[in-house]
């Protein structure tokens, strides 16, 4: 039995389809589950029950003789939200809670931190333990994952094996009700609809022009492989970076998306918001020397080939995985 946390989100259900793809259909599914847009994800999986996410540790203590893995992939992610407490609770204190019962049942643990830890990136996009405790997140959302992230590496009582993975710009299905926090390609699919048009931030930065900005964008399909690698390797335990290792800009990604929806291009830049300027991150990319050493080496998906699947496979048609 593989316990699935978030599992009616983004993430989370893709990370069921693909377990189902390996023919694990033992699955329990932890959310809130109230979300309509969000069931529409779970359309179409196999799984054997879904348990709410404040009745989670009342059916562990029942039922972990059963569980053989957690994926703790639940989490508020809201980078626009600035009341810590909602992150204390959700991102934190619950998330103490799943590390403490995977000790306590001796249970292997793989959960999702994130690549906003980093900040600027002033101090580089290395996973070694050392940098969480010299980090200077941009947000709570990013404060949350890195305090969980130091708390983790300070447990004494850990479980056999746990992985807290950095995921960096993930894209792909299934990201529909996420609102303002939906991936770029996402974004510039519905503007270029609308308008036959993409508007980007215009580049304040005297090393980066217009649209240059760059990010590492991974394709969700890429990050549930890692996932499931993972849950058969079950040894190194530790924080692990996961992106491509390659920065691409947002110019490529929307020339990208205007190709797969073939459309001419028109992008038209403006000037980025004053009050989030002196904030924006102008390069972010994984290191992935530490994860390729765990012997992990599939390729990425190339960009260009990661918005073609999403746009002509989902995007369009409003479909899901």
């Amino acid at each position: 039995m593989i316990v699935v946390t978030g599992a009616a989100g983004f993430i989370g259900s893709n990370l069921i389809a693909r377990l189902n793809q390996d023919n694990f259909k033992d699955i329990v599914l932890v959310d809130d589950f109230s979300h309509p847009e969000k069931e529409k994800n779970l359309a179409g999986k196999t799984y054997s029950e879904k348990v709410h996410r404040d009745d989670f540790f009342a059916w562990l203590d029942k039922n972990h003789t059963f569980v053989q893995f957690i994926f703790h992939i639940g989490a508020r992610t809201d980078t626009t939200e600035f009341d810590m407490a909602i992150f204390d609770a959700l991102n934190i204190g619950y998330s103490k809670k799943v590390w403490e019962k995977s000790v306590v049942y001796g249970l292997p643990l793989v959960y999702a931190s994130s690549a906003a830890t980093y900040g600027m990136g002033e101090l580089g996009y290395s996973d070694n333990h050392d940098l969480p405790f010299k980090l200077k997140p941009l947000n709570p959302y990013g404060v949350s994952k890195n305090e969980f992230d130091k708390w983790a590496l300070q447990q004494e009582k850990q479980p056999y094996f746990w992985a807290g993975l950095k995921f960096f710009n993930v894209y792909g299905p299934n990201e529909y009700h996420k609102g303002r926090m939906a991936s770029v390609i996402f974004h510039a699919y519905n503007q270029i609809q609308k308008t036959d048009k993409m508007k980007l931030f215009r580049s304040h930065h005297p090393y980066f022009k217009d649209g240059e900005q760059q990010r590492d964008f991974i394709f969700v399909d890429d990050l549930t492989n890692v996932l499931v690698f993972l849950m058969h390797h079950r040894k190194n335990n530790g924080l692990y970076n996961l992106g491509t290792g390659k920065a691409r800009t947002f110019a490529d990604l929307v020339k990208a998306t205007f190709k797969a929806m073939e459309k001419p291009e028109n992008i038209e830049f403006i000037d980025t918001p004053e009050d989030i300027r002196d904030k924006y991150q102008y390069y972010t990319c994984a290191e992935m020397d530490k994860l390729n050493g765990l012997g992990y080496h599939k390729p990425f998906t190339s960009l260009e080939e990661g918005v073609s699947i999403y746009v002509r496979e989902f995007l369009d048609g409003h479909k899901y995985k």
